[in-house]
């Protein structure tokens, strides 16, 4: 079994290059697009404008992946939820952050995860605007532009920087609820809370060390399996709200530096 296991690390790993040089492409093109200003003055506008960016994204991105793994599947809608079936997939998200991209902001990216029976084994996160690279590997760590990342060693929430954000428009008003009073409960608790989309480039901030919380009252897929498999590997702790192992089928989220999981889970799981 461990031979077995080594050899499937292994390519994966030789698969990665492939991938990083994809979503490389991908955000390179969508830099050259990029205008740091925007003239939106609807939603029709928004819409329009989210769409052709994934468009163009997407002419960069799918075809390149499914190539790098014969077999594999893909998943088109980057709001679905749940469990996978059996097998291989590609979960992409083509501009996540889109909504900051059209509008002129730098908090965008291109992600691409490979899942594999409802695991996400590989990943790779490209920042265009400022040239990171975050990728891991399963069993094989995680690394900002090739140097190792590790969480935080933060042990106490008091000093720690948390964050959350809704997970796409239109949630219901539950789900607003327990967002603003996890907010409020997180504002007592930590020492600064952040509010913000999109949760990738919250959760790559966890893997580096340089945050220690993020939580979310959805399983929106896109926007989660990337950071968590960043964080596991950078041993950061990945559960839902309620301290039970994060699965693709898990109804909300929770990531943090070791030290302060714990600490984080007993705040969250008082909100219901």
């Amino acid at each position: 079994m461990s031979n077995l296991l080594n050899a499937t690390v292994e390519a994966d790993l030789e698969l990665l290059p492939a991938v990083v040089s994809t979503v490389r492409s991908a955000g390179a093109h969508l830099r050259e697009r990029f205008v740091p200003r925007t003239e939106l003055d609807s939603l029709d506008a928004v819409v329009t404008a989210i769409h052709a960016a994934d468009a163009e994204s997407l002419r960069y991105l799918r075809e390149p992946l499914l190539a790098a793994r014969p077999g594999s599947g893909w998943i088109d809608d980057e709001q679905s939820a749940g469990d996978l079936p059996a097998g291989e997939w590609w979960v992409a998200d083509a501009v996540e952050g889109n909504i900051n991209y059209i509008h002129g902001m730098a908090d965008w990216a291109v992600t691409a995860t490979l899942v594999r029976d409802n695991q996400p084994v590989l990943t790779a996160v490209y920042l265009p605007l400022l040239d990171e690279t975050f990728t891991a590997v399963r069993g094989g760590g995680a690394f900002r532009n090739g140097v190792a990342m590790h969480a935080s060693a933060k042990t106490n929430l008091d000093a720690a920087l948390v964050g959350t954000g809704q997970a796409k428009p239109g949630e219901d008003r539950n789900t607003f609820r327990r967002i603003g009073e996890s907010v409020a409960a997180m504002l007592d608790a930590a020492l600064v809370t952040k509010v913000s989309v999109p949760s990738t480039l919250q959760l790559i901030q966890i893997a580096a060390g340089r945050s220690d919380v993020f939580w979310q009252f959805s399983d929106v897929r896109s926007g989660l399996v990337a950071g968590a498999l960043l964080i596991g590997e950078a041993g950061g702790i990945v559960t839902d709200i309620l301290g039970a192992p994060w699965q693709l089928g898990s109804q909300d989220f929770l990531a943090a530096a070791p030290g302060v999981h714990a600490a984080a889970q007993r705040v969250l799981a008082e909100i219901r």
